[in-house]
């Protein structure tokens, strides 16, 4: 009988320990959620709704949802309807929870239907977005990263004296002169252990030599000269003041273009300077790096006392230097120099405006 009742007690107290673990796990089934950690997370860093400065931004849009959204703005431009490539973007990522290549398959489906149902007057993004939750977080934060890339500019052969040609589109150029090829991979936050162990917060593309490097959108020279970690390099800040472009390893004794000094206003397809493998010094123009390379990066600035502290946002621009691809600058060689320079003038807009709110 004592035999029996143990195994009673015995068999109860298992009872009671698998209760408490079944519990426990779908405590933890509830607790872990893919949309409800991203939008944990979303709701620590975004600040859209709260008034405050987003603190942190995972851009990871792909190639194809870039070129599917740009190809509406594009094709929509001067109708009744303009879809803005921007917010189809944050429409979608909002629904994705900001991961697109996790909905490849419905993707192309997906966008096609939003722009449908706003171009066919059935709704307008105001109503679309009105209850949508996170959709202003992700709206701010891909302005940010591409507010200066698709508008009006015009062109004309350069040293030519033809009539300009008004266009719309891609006014961004990809960091590398057409004719001159490069390989590249995605190796955002790859190990870096020189000075100290850190993550690569930039994108590298390997070529030879004196290639020469572009601007990939207009702004002002806001930092050049040695670094030792980036060698030779340029940071170059957008007029609206959002994007830091940094390009760095710049080439050994020649590394900007000619003039080009901190305050310099470019325009985006200028070149800037040429590829190189300097840095990992604190000695100015040496060459420590093995491989040629151009390293670009992008630094997001919401908040310039959270950068001056140190809390930096950069973001993983491999997918952006896909899409800029199809948009080169080309560049010709200056008879009797080392110097390069673009064969098509452009006059953006953005430089204008800059221009003239710095005579007031």
């Amino acid at each position: 009988m004592g035999v029996i009742m143990k195994q009673g007690e015995y068999m109860r107290k298992i009872r009671i320990a698998i209760g408490i673990e079944a519990a426990f796990l779908l405590i933890l089934f509830l607790a872990w959620q893919p949309q409800g950690a991203q939008d944990d997370e979303i709701t620590a860093n975004a600040g859209a709704d709260s008034g405050e400065n987003i603190k942190w931004v995972d851009f990871n849009v792909t190639y194809d949802a870039l070129c599917m959204a740009y190809k509406w703005d594009v094709s929509t431009y001067g109708t009744d309807i303009h879809l803005n490539w921007i917010e189809l973007l944050a429409y979608l990522g909002a629904g994705y929870g900001g991961d697109f290549s996790a909905h490849k398959k419905s993707l192309e489906k997906d966008m096609d239907q939003l722009a449908e149902t706003l171009l066919g007057g059935e709704s307008t993004m105001e109503k679309l977005t009105e209850d949508m939750k996170y959709y202003a977080y992700y709206r701010e934060a891909y302005e940010a990263v591409l507010g200066g890339m698709v508008g009006e500019y015009s062109v004309r052969e350069s040293g030519g004296d033809g009539a300009w040609t008004d266009l719309y589109g891609l006014k961004a150029f990809s960091p590398i002169a057409k004719g001159f090829e490069y390989t590249h991979y995605d190796d955002f936050g790859v190990s870096r252990s020189y000075g100290y162990k850190r993550q690569h917060l930039g994108h590298d593309m390997m070529g030879q030599v004196g290639t020469p490097i572009i601007a990939i959108e207009s702004g002002y020279v806001e930092a050049i000269g040695w670094n030792q970690y980036g060698g030779w390099r340029i940071g170059i800040r957008s007029f609206d003041g959002k994007r830091y472009y940094y390009y760095a390893h710049l080439r050994q004794n020649y590394p900007y273009a000619e003039g080009l000094e901190a305050g310099s206003i470019v325009t985006a397809g200028d070149v800037i300077g040429y590829m190189g493998h300097t840095g990992y010094s604190t000695k100015e123009n040496v060459n420590n790096i093995e491989v040629t390379h151009l390293h670009w990066g992008m630094e997001l600035i919401f908040d310039e006392e959270r950068r001056k502290a140190g809390n930096e946002i950069w973001i993983d621009v491999y997918p952006l230097t896909q899409f800029l691809y199809q948009n080169r600058s080309e560049a010709a060689k200056v008879e009797g120099t080392k110097e390069w320079k673009r064969t098509v003038e452009m006059r953006d807009p953005a430089v204008e405006e800059y221009g003239a709110q710095k005579e007031k």
